[in-house]
């Protein structure tokens, strides 16, 4: 991997309070492999320069995350991911925070058993979502969505996660 293309994490918080996490035998190293994934990933093909980039990471509670939403969304329900942009991120730029993902993780684990998902590969792919946000992908309209889908597709692929999208990967 080009070194230019490699991000620093300045910060990576855990919610303690869950302790261990079944399916998810160690949620920070995950984190950092979607992280590393995302960049190499969107480096080559989309000129990112990530060097000295930085996002922190929450593993939170369903009322920590439902309180988040209905303060900055509107909308009084738990959520599996949400993503707090730092502003407008100028490409290039030396050190730059991104901003912040909290992640709800009873959510991801109901998710997970609803849909058939292993669990670990859910929330690697919400922890990439929440770090596309943050780099001003969205899906708010459906040209935005297959943008964005497409590169959460290519970013789980190096890390051998399936496509989300596909049925047949609702049962792995």
């Amino acid at each position: 991997m080009d070194t230019q293309c490699r991000p620093s994490i300045d910060h990576l918080y855990f919610d303690n309070t869950f302790g261990a996490v079944d399916g998810i035998p160690v949620p920070q190293e995950l984190a950092e492999k979607a992280w590393l994934a995302t960049w190499q990933t969107l480096c080559p093909k989309d000129g990112a320069n990530t060097a000295g980039w930085e996002a922190s990471l929450i593993l939170a509670d369903d009322d920590h995350v439902r309180s988040l939403n209905k303060q900055f969304r509107g909308k009084d329900t738990p959520t599996n991911v949400l993503s707090f942009p730092d502003g407008d991120i100028p490409m290039g730029e030396d050190t730059l925070p991104l901003g912040d993902i909290i992640i709800a993780i009873p959510t991801v684990l109901r998710e997970a058993a609803e849909q058939h998902k292993i669990p670990q590969n859910h929330l690697c792919h919400l922890m990439v979502h929440g770090l596309l946000h943050l780099c001003g992908f969205d899906h708010m309209t459906d040209e935005e969505a297959t943008v964005m889908e497409d590169a959460e597709i290519r970013i789980l692929n190096t890390l051998n996660i399936p496509n989300p999208y596909e049925e047949q990967n609702h049962h792995e």
